[in-house]
C-alpha cells in the first residue's frame, strides 16, 4: 500500500505522481496492513504492558467547570466559558473577524500564548493597538513546528493557547508542505495531547473551503471537544458565533455580535438591531426566528418585477432559493397569485441567514405585499411554516416568538393560529 504525503491518498500501484493532486515524488509505501481476521484478537499481544484503568470513583471533577472569558457572547455558546483542557476549532471565512474575536480574548485572560503562523509580531501589535488593546500578560510565538509549540507551552504554562492559523502548522514527522493532511492530523493530535496533559485551553483558527467547510480532512473536527463557526456577511456589521460540536455543553445557542472600529463587540438585544431600522414599505415584513434559545425579529424584503428575460429570475439572500421557488409554486396554485414572466427576489436584512421553515409565512406575505403593492403595517409580526397543500402550520416556541414580539412593541402577531392558508393571507393583505 502507497500512500500520498501531500493529500493522503492511498494506492495499490506506486507511481512517480499522485492521480489525485498531482504532486510528484510523493507517494511512499505505507506498509502492508494485515487483515482483521489475521490475528487471534482473543489472545494477549507478547512484551506489551496493559494500560492503565481508572475506576470512576476514582474520577475527580473539576470544582469549576467553566472559566469565564469576560466575553458574554462567546460564554453563551461556550455554555459558561472555557473548560479545562479544551480544544477549540473556530471556523469562518476571511475578513469575517475570527483574528479579531481571538485578539479581543487574548487580552482578558490571565495569560496567553499567541502562535502565529500568518502574520509578524509588528502586524499582531498594529492589530491590538488599533483595537485598542494592551495585553502585558499576552506573548507570542512565530514558530510552526507542533514539537516546538508543545514545548514552549510546557515551559510557559499559559491560561490560553491560540494557533492561527492550524492550516500552517507543520510537524517533524512528515517531510512535506504546510497544509497538508498528515501535518494537520499530527498538529492536532499534539496539541489536543498537551492540552489534556497540562489542562491548558487551545484554540486552533481553522481556514474554510469555497463551500465553506474547514479546509483539511474531515478528521480535524472529530479530535477537537468544540467546532465554532463565525458566520455572517463580511460586508454587514452583524456575527453569529454557532457551535455544531460542543462535548462540554448544547450546540443550541448562538451568540451575536457587532463588527465596530474596537472590534467584535456583544449584542444583547439582537432584535432591536435588525428591525431598528425597519420601514414599512411594499415587498417588506418582519418575521420571528429562533437561533438557539434566543428569539431574533427580522425583516424580509420582497420585490417582483417584470422580466426582460426568457426564464424569470429567482434568486434569494439569506434565504433557501429551492424554498423560495416552492412558495411561488404554492402562492399560485393555491392562492391563485402568479409570478410568471416576473424577476422574483427575497433578502434578509442584516446579513442573516434564515435556515427554519418558521419564516415561511413572513416570505409570502412580503411576496403578497410586492405583489399586491400594499404596505404591510409596521408593528406585524408573521411567522409559520407553509405546507404543500397551502395551509400555515404551526411551529416550536409560539409562545416565545409571542413574547419577544410583543416585547419589542408589535401590536400584532400573525401566525397559525390566526391564519389557515395562503388564501386567508392573501385575503387579509386585500
Amino acid at each position: 500500500m502507497f500512500a500520498c504525503s501531500h493529500c493522503d491518498t492511498q494506492t495499490l500501484k506506486w507511481s512517480g505522481r499522485c492521480a489525485e493532486c498531482g504532486q510528484w515524488g510523493t507517494l511512499s509505501d505505507a506498509g502492508d496492513v494485515a487483515p482483521a481476521s489475521g490475528r487471534d484478537r482473543s489472545r494477549p499481544v507478547h512484551g506489551v504492558a496493559p494500560a492503565a484503568t481508572i475506576g470512576f470513583d476514582a474520577i475527580k471533577r473539576a470544582e469549576k467547570p467553566h472559566t469565564a472569558t469576560g466575553i458574554e457572547e462567546l460564554d453563551r455558546v461556550l455554555g459558561g466559558g472555557l473548560t479545562e483542557g479544551q480544544v477549540i476549532l473556530l471556523s469562518g471565512e476571511p475578513g469575517i473577524g475570527k483574528s479579531t474575536l481571538l485578539s479581543s480574548l487574548a487580552a482578558r485572560v490571565a495569560s496567553c500564548l499567541y502562535v502565529a503562523g500568518e502574520e509578524s509580531p509588528s502586524q499582531l501589535k498594529i492589530r491590538f493597538e488599533r483595537l485598542g488593546l494592551s495585553p502585558k500578560q499576552l506573548k507570542m510565538i512565530t514558530a510552526t513546528d507542533a514539537e516546538s509549540i508543545t514545548a514552549a507551552i510546557k515551559k510557559e504554562q499559559p491560561s490560553l493557547v491560540i494557533v492561527d492559523s492550524i492550516q500552517t502548522m507543520t510537524t517533524r514527522e512528515y517531510d512535506a508542505a504546510a497544509g497538508a493532511p498528515t501535518h494537520l492530523r499530527a498538529a492536532t493530535a499534539q496539541l489536543s495531547v498537551i492540552a489534556k496533559e497540562t489542562g491548558t485551553p487551545v484554540i486552533l483558527v481553522g481556514q474554510v473551503t469555497k463551500d465553506g467547510t474547514v479546509a483539511g480532512p474531515k478528521m480535524l473536527e472529530h479530535m477537537v471537544d468544540t467546532v465554532l463557526s463565525l458566520e455572517g456577511d463580511p460586508r454587514q456589521a452583524y456575527r453569529l458565533l454557532r457551535a455544531s460540536k460542543h462535548r462540554f455543553g448544547s450546540t443550541d445557542e448562538v451568540g451575536v455580535f457587532e463588527m465596530t472600529s474596537r472590534g467584535l463587540q456583544g449584542v444583547a438585544s439582537p432584535s432591536a438591531l435588525f428591525v431598528g431600522t425597519h420601514a414599512p414599505t411594499p415587498g417588506s415584513a418582519l418575521t420571528c426566528t429562533m437561533e438557539g434559545s434566543r428569539a431574533f425579529l427580522v425583516e424580509i424584503q420582497a420585490l417582483a418585477n417584470a422580466s426582460s428575460y426568457a426564464t424569470p429570475v429567482r434568486r434569494a439572500s439569506g434565504f433557501s432559493t429551492n424554498r423560495l421557488q416552492m412558495l411561488l409554486a404554492i402562492l399560485e396554485r393555491h392562492g391563485k397569485m402568479g409570478f410568471a414572466g416576473q424577476d422574483v427576489y427575497v433578502n434578509v436584512v442584516g446579513g442573516m441567514t434564515l435556515r427554519e421553515p418558521s419564516v415561511d409565512l413572513a416570505v409570502c406575505a412580503a411576496l403578497v405585499s410586492t405583489k399586491k403593492d400594499v404596505t404591510i403595517p409596521a408593528a406585524t409580526v408573521w411567522f409559520g411554516e407553509v405546507g404543500l397543500g397551502g395551509e400555515i402550520r404551526p411551529v416550536p416556541l409560539q409562545e416565545r416568538r409571542t413574547k419577544e414580539a410583543t416585547r419589542l412593541g408589535m401590536k400584532t402577531v400573525l401566525h397559525a393560529a390566526k391564519l389557515k392558508t395562503v388564501a386567508d393571507l392573501i385575503a387579509h393583505l386585500s
